[in-house]
């Protein structure tokens, strides 16, 4: 296991932002992960635990404890049953089992960071979450020191959210088990209007997987979600808040404020969600409430592409960063009455 002392962090997230942490352990197995985090517990040392990095802002500070960067590999595919590593880039899987013929997850291809994250976040874009294909998550639980096995139905899975999010810091992800499903080369059936769209389709038809596999990829490069070392618009972390998702009493005063604001004719994007509550849309709160595309002067802005990313243009710091969050959180407020929320995790700063 690779050990480095007052390691720098930016390197280590797509957002290229943050201090170094005391220690950074890289480990390639599970048993160094279990090792490692057990190491930690046991003497008391703050631990941070870095996958891909890119749901991921650390403070200019740095992190003052052990970082343990989970590096494993593993690639298992048995029918229709998959098992990654944790460490396994995520969007690189997706590739593989479009090959292979299998449908599930194709639409969340591009998405940048490791396998072990998605199920953190309960990842999702494009009309599909991986949710809906995890059949089980083997995770280091720190709370009784042993390796555990979680099915689909005990991982509290909703909109970007699980019981490894609820319960931060207890579970180290070693490895995340799919059931995919077998169409014949097809994909899942599309959800997601702007997919179904590009591809000519009505919603609910399938394609081939790897015609959607492509086309999403399209669709998160022109608005700057695929990462690319030579595009500061993918410096980010992707989507920097969640869509709000509001109860009846919320959401209608929210109709209030967008009729007074808008005029009585615009309606804003509302689609049903769990509990009779009703999700928005953070990027169109975003920009009627007049932070546009590349909006900001300084050296983090937003996005030239889509203004629900916020992107550091080269030269920028975490507070840069914050800041700007800060001025969209409380512009985004000030005109619609709704609090967004951040996606990504952050160490050692705050919103």
């Amino acid at each position: 296991m690779q050990e480095l002392h007052d390691a720098p962090l930016a390197p280590l997230t797509t957002f290229r932002l943050g201090g170094p942490a005391t220690r950074l352990l890289t480990a390639t197995t599970d048993a160094e992960v279990v090792a490692a985090v057990a190491e930690a517990d046991a003497s008391g040392t703050p631990l941070l635990v870095i996958g891909g990095g890119s749901n991921l802002v650390i403070g200019d500070k740095g992190f003052d404890g052990t970082a343990l960067r989970i590096a494993t590999k593993g690639f298992t595919l048995s029918g229709t049953s998959l098992e990654l590593a944790a460490g396994e880039v995520w969007t690189d899987a997706v590739t593989r089992t479009v090959e292979a013929g299998l449908a599930g997850i194709e639409c969340l291809a591009g998405i940048p960071g490791s396998a072990g994250a998605t199920p953190i976040q309960n990842v999702g874009a494009y009309g599909q979450e991986v949710s809906s294909t995890i059949t089980e998550v083997v995770a280091y639980d720190r709370h009784t020191r042993e390796t555990v096995t979680i099915p689909n139905a005990e991982c509290s899975f909703s909109y970007r959210h699980s019981r490894f999010k609820a319960e931060p810091g207890r579970f180290v992800v070693l490895r995340v088990r799919f059931g995919l499903e077998e169409a014949g080369g097809l994909s899942a059936p599309l959800r997601y209007p702007e997919t179904a769209r590009a591809m000519g389709v009505e919603q609910g038809e399938r394609v081939p997987a790897s015609a959607a596999r492509e086309t999403v990829l399209k669709l998160r490069a022109g608005k700057g979600m695929v990462l690319d070392p030579d595009d500061h618009d993918t410096w980010s972390a992707g989507s920097f808040f969640t869509n709000p998702i509001l109860d009846e009493a919320a959401f209608q005063d929210f109709l209030g404020r967008v009729h007074e604001r808008l005029g009585p004719d615009v309606t804003p994007p509302a689609f049903p969600s769990e509990d009779g509550r009703t999700k928005t849309s953070a990027a169109w709160l975003i920009d009627r409430a007049g932070f546009t595309k590349g909006y900001g002067s300084g050296p983090a802005r937003i996005s030239t592409k889509h203004t629900l990313a916020l992107t550091n243009r080269g030269e920028a710091t975490t507070e840069d960063l914050l800041a700007l969050a800060r001025e969209v959180v409380a512009g985004v407020h000030a005109a619609f009455g709704v609090t967004l929320v951040n996606e990504p995790v952050t160490v050692g700063v705050a919103l």
